[in-house]
C-alpha cells in the first residue's frame, strides 16, 4: 500500500517535491493557500506559477483545505518560507494525524527565538522527537522538476521512520540518503544560504572564481564550527547537507539567496532587491537569527556577521569586503 502524503505549500520546492512522492508512488494532496492557485494547478496539471512548463503527475491533486489535504496523511510535509511556520502551525496543528511524521523542508533559523524548523515544528505541535525529520541537500527545485539526478539527505533520529520516508521519495531521478544528525543537516541548509548571499554579493561586485571559492571554504568552516558548539557530527558538513548543498547554492544562477546577493553587491538596496522578487531569499532574514546563535555560543562567524551587516545594517558591499579581508591572520 503506498503512502499517502500531504505537502503544505505550493511554491517551487513545495510541488516540485510533491511531485517527486507521487513519481515515488505516493498518493498526494498540496496544499495550496490560495484558492486561485490550487485550482489552476487542478485544471492543468502544472503550477505555471512557480514551475512553469512542469507537468505534474496524475496522483498528485492540489487543494486550498489544508484538513482535505491532511486528511488521513502518513507524512506531512511542511515547505512554507521559515519565518511564517508557526503562525501556520498554529493552525494545522489541529488537523494533523496523530502520528503522521513530520518533515521540513525549510532552511532557516525563527527570529527572535534562534530555533531550527525542527524545533519550532516540535514546540508547536508537542510531537516527539522521532517524529519529526528534515530534508536537506543540493536541491536547487527546477532541476529536479525537471528530473535531472540529484541526492539529498533525509535527518530523523528514527532509523525506522527515516527509512520510510527514503522509500517514499526515491525516484530515477532523486536519491535520498539518511543521517541521524537532524543538527548538523538543518544547520548546514540554513547557514549556506547566507553564505550563498555572500557569494551573490561578490559576484555582482565583479569578483570572480577565487573569492567564491574562499567564501565557500570559509563559510564551510563557520558553519562547521557552529554545528560543532551546538553538538552536530562534523563529519555531517563535508557531505550532502553540508558542503554539496553549500556548494550548489553558492554557484547556481536558480539560487535565489546567490541572485538575491547578487542585486546587492550591485549597488541596489535591500527594499530595491525585494521589490524585484516574489520567492523568498531565506538567509535575508535567517542571517540575524544565526548571527545570534553564533553569540550565544561564543563562536566567530565573519562571513555571517558581514552578510548581517550589508542586508539590515547599510553597510555598503564594499566596506565588507574590506572588513573580511583585513580582520586578524589566523591559522586555518
Amino acid at each position: 500500500m503506498s503512502a499517502r502524503a500531504a505537502v503544505l505549500g505550493a511554491g517551487s520546492w513545495g510541488t516540485t517535491f510533491a511531485k517527486v512522492l507521487a513519481d515515488a508512488g505516493c498518493t498526494v494532496s498540496l496544499h495550496a493557500r490560495r484558492p486561485e492557485l490550487a485550482k489552476a494547478i487542478a485544471e492543468s496539471g502544472e503550477n505555471a506559477e512557480y514551475l512553469p512548463g512542469v507537468a505534474l503527475p496524475g496522483a498528485l491533486t492540489a487543494t486550498p483545505d489544508a484538513a482535505e489535504a491532511l486528511d488521513g496523511a502518513d507524512v506531512v510535509v511542511l515547505a512554507v518560507p521559515s519565518q511564517s511556520l508557526r503562525a501556520n502551525l498554529l493552525e494545522w496543528t489541529p488537523l494533523l494525524p496523530p502520528d503522521a511524521t513530520l518533515l521540513s523542508l525549510m532552511k532557516g533559523v525563527e527570529l527572535g527565538t534562534t530555533k531550527r524548523m525542527s524545533e519550532v515544528i516540535r514546540e508547536v505541535t508537542g510531537a516527539g522527537p522521532d517524529r519529526v525529520a528534515a530534508l536537506s541537500g543540493p536541491n536547487l527545485a527546477r532541476e529536479i522538476a525537471e528530473e535531472q539526478p540529484a541526492a539529498t539527505v533525509i535527518a530523523c533520529p528514527d532509523p525506522d521512520r527515516a527509512a520510510r520516508l527514503q522509500a517514499a521519495c526515491l525516484t530515477p531521478y532523486f536519491r535520498p540518503y539518511t543521517n541521524a544528525d537532524l543538527v548538523g543537516c538543518e544547520l548546514g541548509g540554513a547557514v549556506k544560504n547566507v553564505i550563498a548571499l555572500a557569494c551573490g554579493i561578490a559576484e555582482g561586485m565583479g569578483f570572480g572564481d577565487n573569492t567564491r571559492a574562499s567564501l565557500i571554504t570559509r563559510g564551510l568552516a563557520e558553519t562547521t564550527r557552529l554545528g560543532v558548539a551546538l553538538g552536530a557530527e562534523p563529519a555531517t558538513f563535508a557531505g550532502l547537507a553540508g558542503l554539496g548543498d553549500l556548494v550548489a547554492t553558492c554557484s547556481s544562477p536558480l539560487s535565489r539567496n546567490r541572485t538575491f546577493g547578487e542585486k546587492l553587491g550591485r549597488g541596489l538596496s535591500l527594499e530595491e532587491v525585494q521589490a524585484t522578487t516574489r520567492q523568498t531569499a531565506e538567509g535575508v532574514k535567517s542571517c540575524r537569527p544565526v548571527l545570534d546563535l553564533a553569540r550565544a555560543h561564543g563562536v566567530d562567524v565573519p562571513v555571517t556577521e558581514a552578510v548581517v551587516r550589508v542586508c539590515h545594517e547599510d553597510v555598503p558591499a564594499a566596506q565588507m569586503v574590506k572588513e573580511i579581508m583585513s580582520r586578524e591572520a589566523k591559522p586555518e
